[in-house]
């Protein structure tokens, strides 16, 4: 079996962290896009087709990984289209069936063996879960285990079921003929999927999972589902050679530590952690629980860090950073607050596109994109987004978004700059 890897899409949706794809954010000094194809390879499948937008950030990033077994071909979508368009992009590579997938499906190795028989069987069918927030999904209506008609993000009230389309699509060369008879537009892809079931006989295959087991990559907040999958499934135990700790320094659970990484004294960790290479950790420092920190970074001294994603290139001095994911080459002044969790305890809210979207999450701390700098005593309230190449004045307390390359200061320092 083939498989088809759309990842060309814009990532509009992943604001601030869509300076690049969406995929080659990196968990464990590997970006998301590595885990999926190696999932596939494990899985069996011996030829991967990547639809990739004109940029080709997906194929160089990858050149400097090799998959045993598994030979990749690209597929470039020139216009951001629809992905029934990327998917016609890669039919001329196709033989019969074939596994079509998104990017970040992390999962794709359990899901293939969890379908195995009908896999074996030779059928076509789709990966479906049950899910509370069908308005963001494709839907199925189906009878027994027969999908009937799939409805592209139907409204609260007016879903056809409880079952969602997962991202994970087991067809055959049949499915173009359907794609041919459709009206081309951002929704085809599932125009043509529901006309396909509805001319076929496809089945639904069943997660027994719960959502948050088995994530999925639309929204930036969705990395820490993700991030925690990984590592607790890959993390392991260890510290490189070239890593300097100093003598009392704890460290409790899975935690890897990089080359060249140096811990200073009474640093605290508890896994799990993974703290990539060329890093510094200052005295008194606290990481706990599902930190990621990528190569380069700096964590001052007296910071405390727990449930975040740090991107290459980052630096923080003291104060506190939880719940946050912070993209690459950003500055932090000491004092640092990502506050996380709202007085009242309640979910948190944020707006997405102009949208208002529910998380879920009662911690959330702070997205922030690449390049962006934050002056000392800097105090951000929960589920705040900042853009790529910011600049956050000393003393803000930020209770908003903040869009890309803005320059942001209370309104007590614009009064002080207009007097000097």
């Amino acid at each position: 079996m083939q498989a088809v890897i759309f990842a060309a899409g814009e990532s509009s949706r992943f604001w601030p962290l869509n300076s690049k794809h969406k995929s080659l954010i990196k968990i464990m000094g590997r970006p998301l896009v590595w885990y999926t194809i190696d999932g596939l390879r494990k899985a069996g499948i011996r030829e991967a087709i990547i639809v990739q937008n004109s940029e080709k950030n997906i194929e160089k990033e990858l050149s400097d990984y090799k998959f045993l077994n598994l030979k990749i071909k690209y597929v470039t979508q020139k216009e951001p289209k629809s992905t029934g368009d990327a998917l016609f992009l890669a039919k001329d590579f196709l033989k019969d069936k074939f596994v079509a997938l998104n990017v970040a499906r992390i999962d794709i190795e359990e899901i293939i063996k969890h379908s195995k028989s009908l896999i074996s069987g030779n059928k076509s069918f789709l990966i479906g879960q049950k899910t509370n927030n069908p308005e963001l999904f494709g839907m199925m209506r189906i009878k027994g285990d027969k999908i009937l008609e799939v409805v592209e993000k139907p409204k609260k009230g007016k879903e056809p079921s409880d079952i969602k389309v997962v991202g994970v699509y087991f067809l055959d060369l049949k499915y173009f003929d359907a794609y041919k008879k459709v009206k081309k537009h951002m929704y085809d892809f599932e125009d043509a999927l529901s006309l396909y079931v509805k001319e076929n006989d496809i089945k639904v295959v069943l997660l027994d999972k719960e959502e948050k087991d088995t994530p999925s990559l639309k929204f930036p907040w969705h990395l820490f589902d993700i991030e925690k999958y990984l590592l607790d499934k890959f993390l392991k135990l260890k510290i490189e050679k070239t890593a300097k700790i100093a003598k009392n320094v704890i460290i409790k659970g899975k935690v890897y530590i990089g080359k060249n990484t140096r811990i200073f004294e009474n640093v605290v960790i508890n896994g799990p952690c993974y703290i990539g290479d060329n890093c510094v950790i200052g005295n008194n420092t606290v990481v706990r629980e599902y930190v990621n920190i990528e190569g380069n970074c700096l964590l001052g001294a007296n910071f405390e860090m727990t449930r975040s994603i740090i991107q290459k290139n980052v630096h923080f001095h003291s104060g506190y950073c939880g719940d946050s994911i912070f993209g690459e080459n950003c500055r932090m002044g000491a004092g640092l607050i990502t506050s996380n969790v709202r007085l009242n305890r309640a979910t948190i809210e944020l707006t997405v596109k102009g949208k208002k979207r529910i998380t879920g999450l009662k911690h959330l701390g702070v997205i922030v994109g690449k390049d962006t700098f934050l002056g000392t005593r800097v105090n951000i309230m929960p589920g705040v987004f900042i853009g790529s190449n910011c600049k956050i004045g000393p003393n803000s307390i930020v209770r908003k978004n903040i869009l890309n390359n803005t320059s942001f200061y209370t309104e007590f320092q614009e009064i002080i700059k207009k007097r000097v």
